[in-house]
């Protein structure tokens, strides 16, 4: 049974599968009034449940050395990373065992994925728990070695939900789960743990479970890559969920509060979802960039370094964090001010623009106005129309175009995006 296997949160009847199976959506898949008015209009990425996040999705590059590998073996077959980098032990182990992990703090389910791990419906849980009873093997676990003997689950969460729901409810803020719709054990339907027969219950504590564990001093590129490799299944993990996993401390949190500040969800016009943590990879790429300067970016490695991001901000002090927080609300109203609706959008001119955000538009355009003083902004937003027809000209502009359309995550792509956006602003506040 895999992860995403069942019928919780998913799409609801009648609704596209067509959007599932391509990874993002397009207007007809937006049950909106005006929909017919968007089908010229850019790809969006999709959630779980089949419906738009509200953001853009970002096509890779089409050029031919983006995906070289550095490595090379003596085959000359090129990889990202040497085969020898990864470390992975394999454990056999219990659903006991792991509960007791998860009792005493040694298995690391991320707090938000606790929250929103009922994706799966009760139904799906407790055909988990049917498998189990069943003696049918299950998939296997993955999971990254933390600090301090910790466990984090990468691959695993539903699984684990569902087991602890069964088992252990005191450990999950979610509630026993009664079984129902039972394929086979249809007797059991209606039961709890405690309602099970000792040689059931015993058969559910001593289950052998198989864990891949990628062990310490892996490189977090290497961790990152193989877990995203390993993530296939019906449900995948996000990108964002997938670094909120393998990163832990402060900064979930920080994340989590700035993307549900009024400023943000105002000057988005509350568009973004929060379902698969769209909302908290927007604010991760604003301070990932307010914390490096992106005219001498030359990470190749995007997500590499959005994961270095999360753990720098893990490492600043609590001043700096207000400070970035107070910084990324100043961005967020004066973009409200300055671009109204339109904020974080391609727009061209006219009333109406794209529906979604622009990821590579809201990290240029909010970590430059974080850089401009108030005296600066103030004249922006004063100028507002002369900004306005500058940024269309910047819009009509192959190059500009590209730079947040295609590959964004580029050196060359984001150093034009961010150099560009920082002469139309400073044109305009100096005069």
């Amino acid at each position: 049974m895999t992860e995403a296997e069942g019928d919780g949160g998913g799409r609801g009847a009648g609704e596209s599968r067509s959007a599932e199976t391509r990874g993002y959506a397009v207007a007809e898949d937006v049950d909106q009034p005006d929909s017919l008015f968007l089908s010229l209009g850019p790809p969006l990425e999709i959630g779980s449940d089949g419906r738009p996040t509200g953001v853009e999705l970002e096509l890779p590059s089409d050029e031919e050395d983006e995906e070289r590998g550095e490595y090379r073996d003596a085959d000359g077959i090129s990889a990202p990373f040497r085969p020898e980098d990864i470390r992975i032990h394999t454990e056999i182990t219990t659903p006991e065992l792991l509960l007791s992990r998860l009792e005493q703090g040694m298995l690391d389910l991320a707090p938000d994925f606790q929250r929103r791990s009922g994706i799966w419906s009760d139904r799906a849980q407790s055909r988990l728990i049917e498998s189990l009873l069943l003696r049918i093997p299950i998939s296997n676990f993955h999971m990254a070695y933390g600090d301090e003997d910790t466990w984090a689950v990468v691959d695993g969460v539903q699984r684990l939900t569902a087991i602890a729901r069964f088992m252990r409810p005191e450990l999950t803020n979610l509630g026993p789960l009664t079984l129902r719709g039972m394929d086979y054990l249809w007797q059991l339907d209606g039961s709890k743990y405690q309602d099970l027969s000792g040689r059931l219950k015993l058969r559910l504590r001593e289950t052998q479970l198989t864990v891949h564990v990628l062990q310490q001093g892996t490189r977090e590129e290497v961790k990152y890559n193989v877990f995203s490799r390993i993530n296939t299944g019906g449900m995948p993990l996000k990108p964002q969920e997938l670094r909120h996993a393998l990163v832990s401390g402060t900064v979930r949190a920080f994340l989590a509060d700035l993307a549900e500040d009024p400023a943000f969800g105002e000057a988005t016009r509350w568009s973004v979802s929060d379902e698969r943590m769209a909302d908290r990879e927007m604010v991760l790429r604003f301070l990932a960039f307010r914390e490096t300067n992106p005219a001498t970016h030359t990470e190749k490695d995007f997500d590499r370094f959005l994961i270095d991001a999360m753990y720098r901000i893990n490492t600043l002090t609590d001043e700096r964090r207000e400070q970035l927080a107070r910084e990324f609300r100043v961005a967020m109203r004066c973009a409200r001010d300055l671009f109204g609706d339109h904020a974080f959008r391609k727009w061209r001119g006219g009333e109406r623009s794209s529906s979604v955000i622009n990821k590579a538009l809201f990290e240029t355009i909010s970590v430059h106005l974080a850089l401009l003083d108030d005296h600066e902004r103030d004249r922006l937003v004063a100028s507002r129309v002369k900004v306005h027809d500058r940024f269309f000209e910047l819009m009509d502009d192959w190059d500009f175009d590209r730079s947040i359309s295609v590959g964004t995550g580029d050196p060359a792509k984001i150093r034009t995006r961010f150099q560009e956006v920082a002469r139309l602003f400073r044109g305009v506040a100096e005069q």
